[in-house]
């Protein structure tokens, strides 16, 4: 018989009749830890037995968890059995307790469950939450080992067993990747406890204090402006609801094909102005696509946009073995093979044929799928050695284009010329089609200079001579117009 006992948040006045009642009946008792005060208030009479030692000796909390879990289920085998006492409640925070329950099924122990008051409900009463107000419960070393908090930003957040100033560091870099480095939250210690105290400060300035304790807390407010992705999910199903808009009901994923086009090319307008207050405007107009269509799918009862993000999840986990496994690569270029090997394998798997062109989408700008193409095959080294290789295919290009004799084959010869130029480009780390959009910029912007200052003389382009015309082509490329709106100011071309 295993008795698995909550000790509550460390008061004895919150223990409850029935675990005082089995406290004045047993002889011994199991503490997971001799560090919380309700501890020191056990009955004088129990032998108090404690698995601080383990924490010592093992390596990570959950070889920790499991030594004490079987510990507890060899104690359980006995005649009289074990009483293993945990902090707060057996179902918060404890993952000993699942652990010897998952034991002792398999084993046929019984297992009998004494509950303790958490250390939730006194720090909501000195919060002056209610729980059922969306607050989240989460772990501090879970969270701490995360790259991005598993929060719902909308919601409170109650971070529990924040114990000392290393893990506090950890955690505040993670919440810093959703939260403002100014977004207050409040540390609680002692909760339940006449020395219980909270203090409030910027989030950035977590890992400033020293005065961390097993009974630590961080309590994480909702952000000021709305920002979880559910939140926004919900706006997107409100407007299609018979109570959104008329015009996004009528909505469907052949009508709005080129807004997403259009979305796209104005986030890539963004990234070429090298404009952050603008890139962040223009991805979320993005964004509204995704979800306007996963949207319309969950209505036609075609996929949700929880299958939407755990496909690609699984796929990016699945193609970084190197990040996710115990793949070692060399560098980029042995991640870039690897990565199509996956793909093959995994159109095998599908009945697929395999090529290494599969997937360049058709609709893309011409440059841009010269571009894929040529990167799709030299991940399977199908390529030039290097740069000097393909200025010598330029040569080659050109001299075949002059050699042309009708316009059908120098059309044919150009084309070539122009997947060449792509590839030079690949090869020297340059994206053509935003080198060729930058241009395109370039020449807009300084054509439009040379017709205003024309027409500043009262003249139109056209009256000039071309020796006047190029004069002035070399003033606008000397003199460019910051802060032009069709592109920054670049004076190369």
């Amino acid at each position: 018989m295993i008795i698995i006992l909550g000790l509550g948040p460390g008061d004895p006045r919150y223990w409850t009749r029935e675990a005082v009642e089995v406290l004045e009946g047993l002889q011994e008792i199991y503490v997971r830890t001799r560090r919380h005060p309700a501890v020191a208030a056990l009955p004088p009479h129990l032998t108090v037995h404690d698995f601080d030692a383990v924490y010592a000796e093992e390596e990570t909390l959950e070889a920790v968890y499991e030594r004490i879990a079987r510990a507890v289920l060899e104690l359980g085998r006995r005649p009289e059995g074990v009483c293993y006492a945990v902090p707060g409640s057996p179902f918060v925070g404890e993952a000993t307790v699942a652990r010897i329950r998952a034991l002792a099924a398999g084993a046929g122990i019984p297992v009998r469950i004494v509950h303790g008051l958490s250390f939730i409900e006194p720090a909501l009463e000195l919060l002056g939450l209610d729980a059922l107000d969306g607050l989240q419960i989460a772990d501090a070393f879970e969270v701490a080992e995360r790259y991005h908090p598993p929060l719902n930003p909308d919601r409170p957040a109650l971070i529990a067993q924040l114990d000392s100033r290393a893990v506090a560091a950890d955690l505040k870099l993670t919440l810093m990747n959703q939260y403002p480095p100014e977004h207050p939250v409040t540390l609680i210690d002692a909760a339940g406890l006449p020395e219980a105290r909270q203090a409030t400060f910027p989030l950035y300035q977590l890992d400033h204090r020293s005065d961390f304790t097993p009974l630590t807390a961080l309590y994480v407010p909702p952000l000021a402006r709305p920002g979880a992705f559910e939140t926004f999910q919900d706006t997107i199903a409100h407007l299609r609801s018979p109570e959104g808009c008329p015009w996004d009901r009528e909505q469907n994923h052949q009508s709005l094909r080129s807004n997403l086009l259009e979305e796209a090319y104005e986030v890539l307008e963004a990234l070429d102005a090298d404009d952050p207050h603008r890139l962040k405007e223009e991805l979320g107009d993005l964004l509204l696509q995704i979800v306007f269509h996963s949207q319309i799918a969950v209505e036609s009862g075609e996929f949700s946009m929880a299958e939407v993000i755990a496909h690609v999840n699984e796929k990016i986990r699945r193609r970084h073995p190197h990040v996710f496994g115990d793949l070692r690569v060399a560098g980029v270029r042995q991640v870039l093979e690897n990565w199509e090997q996956i793909k093959q394998q995994e159109k095998a798997e599908r009945g697929q044929a395999a090529s290494a062109l599969d997937g360049v989408p058709k609709g893309l700008p011409a440059l841009a799928q010269a571009a894929a193409y040529g990167e799709r095959a030299a991940r399977l080294k199908f390529d030039w050695l290097d740069a000097e290789g393909v200025l010598e295919k330029l040569q080659e290009e050109l001299r075949e284009i002059a050699a042309a004799a009708d316009p059908a084959h120098r059309a044919a010869e150009f084309g070539d010329l122009l997947f060449t130029l792509a590839q030079l480009a690949r090869h020297w780390g340059i994206d053509p089609e935003a080198a060729l959009r930058e241009a395109n910029a370039r020449f807009a912007r300084r054509f439009r200079q040379m017709e205003a200052l024309v027409a500043a003389q009262g003249r139109r382009l056209q009256e000039l001579s071309p020796e006047e015309m190029e004069a002035l082509w070399a003033q606008v490329k000397q003199e460019p117009s910051p802060g032009a709106p069709d592109g920054p100011a670049d004076p190369s071309l």
